[in-house]
């Protein structure tokens, strides 16, 4: 006998999420809350939704026995990406049929049902949505996926609305609905100026309209880079329109963050100039206060300066640790993981924590943990920037959690603090190269935006997945999972 759905809970629960939306909370925890009324509602095991960027998928939200999934990457390579963007928009699979990451890793050894559903808008994916069931049960029935298809044209109205998504900065909906758009006339005179020409440009459409287009062309089918005054550059592509006479219509984006290393390679050398120079001033203050000054300091002057040398020394060598990784394979050194027993790397991790921060760590890791599979050295490096980010975005001498445990397909660690919180749009964001959130104490502890880079980096090299999330009552949770060994 088919399964059935709970039409008047998934009626209900979809109301209570529309009215969330209305209020202003949307985004991550909309999304979040849709995928959870689903899945009560069609009965299914588990839940997730990808989403896809240029660079490729990964699961921005996940629900029930797939909820580890969360933050996992699909490059645009794999099988199941290919298999996922093409073909029909909704159907019905066996996950035995995916032979990539997303079956592999999803649904682990056990056979499972699966609807999937794209979320589309004008063309252009921006997601794909997923209710797992065993294999075991009744197979789904066609409203179920009639729901799913439902759901995910919800999802795409959400991106289409540009409420709070995507969390991807560069995600493929930004270019769809936010590209600036211009047709001019053969003298390159602007005959049309969307409302998102004079958002990326600043130039209102009664200043441009009957005049010169503010910026180069490109000749028909190609593109061009183009600086701004103001220092923003734009992509720039033009295309002749079809018909009489010689109108071109022109696209534009604002593409800064997309631009060559030369702009990070600047940013990069003065942000480290600035923490190399702070710890080395600071030491070399203090050991000549030593030398200088030795008999006439009490014991207690000598210890506290020794002290700030020893503190100051720590965050020297975490940062040139930083820069190192940043050049280098992450971590692994070009050794093969190993199984390594989870609770042990972590305790020792722990001990080798700054003092300050140690002192703030309250550490949980069950008797009985799994082996997890990795690189245990390269633990530290992560534990460490994930308490360093903890301490930095969170009230001074407030504590930071950290817990591990297991499920069904992997091992995790969690890394609570009781800041004011991630923001959701910034879940992804926060680990991109240099990308730094606008709270904490940067003076109490400056960075250089490579911490939560470099974590994703090892993380991912161990086939593991690292993700950000809000803490309800405030906080942020930071959780990575790595495969049983």
């Amino acid at each position: 006998m088919p399964r059935r759905t709970d039409f008047s809970a998934l009626i209900d629960g979809h109301t209570a999420v529309i009215e969330m939306v209305n209020s202003g909370e949307a985004g991550v925890p909309a999304l979040n809350q849709l995928l959870r009324v689903v899945q009560q509602a069609l009965g299914a095991a588990g839940m997730a939704f990808i989403e896809f960027a240029p660079t490729g998928g990964r699961v921005i939200a996940a629900t029930g026995t797939v909820e580890w999934s969360l933050g996992h990457p699909l490059p645009t390579d794999d099988p199941d990406a290919i298999c996922l963007l093409s073909g029909p928009r909704s159907r019905q699979l066996d996950t035995d049929r995916l032979t990539g990451r997303l079956g592999a890793k999803l649904t682990g050894s056990a056979r499972s049902q699966m609807l999937v559903s794209r979320a589309e808008i004008g063309g252009h994916v921006v997601g794909s949505l997923h209710a797992l069931y065993p294999a075991t049960e009744e197979r789904p029935c066609p409203d179920q996926q009639c729901v799913i298809a439902y759901v995910a044209s919800c999802i795409a109205h959400l991106y289409g609305d540009q409420r709070g998504l995507p969390v991807h900065v560069d995600g493929p909906i930004v270019a769809a609905l936010a590209d600036g758009l211009a047709v001019v006339d053969r003298e390159a005179r602007v005959r049309l100026w969307n409302p998102a020409a004079t958002q990326i440009t600043g130039h209102a459409v009664t200043d441009v309209i009957s005049q010169p287009v503010p910026f180069p062309l490109p000749p028909p089918g190609q593109a061009l880079d183009h600086r701004l005054p103001d220092g923003r550059w734009l992509r720039v592509t033009s295309g002749e329109l079809p018909g009489p006479g010689t109108l071109r219509v022109v696209t534009f984006r604002d593409v800064t963050d997309q631009q060559p290393s030369i702009t990070d390679h600047d940013l990069f050398v003065a942000v480290t100039s600035h923490e190399l120079r702070t710890p080395v001033t600071v030491i070399k203050g203090y050991a000549d206060t030593l030398t200088d000054h030795w008999e006439a300091l009490s014991d207690a002057d000598r210890q506290l300066a020794a002290q700030k040398i020893g503190q100051r020394a720590n965050e020297l060598a975490r940062l040139v640790d930083r820069l190192l990784s940043s050049t280098a394979e992450a971590g692994s050194g070009g050794t093969p993981p190993a199984p390594y027993d989870l609770a042990d790397a972590l305790r020792a991790a722990v001990t080798e924590l700054p003092t300050e921060l140690r002192r703030r760590i309250t550490l949980t890791a069950p008797v009985g943990l799994p082996r997890v599979l990795g690189h245990p050295a390269s633990l530290a490096t992560v534990l460490t920037e994930l308490c360093t980010n903890a301490g930095k975005y969170s009230p001074p001498a407030s504590p930071i959690t950290v817990t591990a445990g297991a499920d069904g397909q992997t091992a995790f660690i969690r890394v609570t603090d009781q800041g004011s919180g991630i923001r959701p749009e910034h879940v992804e964001r926060a680990f991109d190269q240099y990308w730094q959130g606008d709270s904490g104490d940067r003076q109490r502890s400056p960075g250089a935006g490579l911490g939560l880079f470099l974590v994703r980096r090892i993380v991912e090299q161990q086939n593991g997945r690292v993700s950000l999330r809000p803490k309800a009552g405030g906080g942020t949770v930071a959780e990575v999972r790595l495969p049983h060994g």
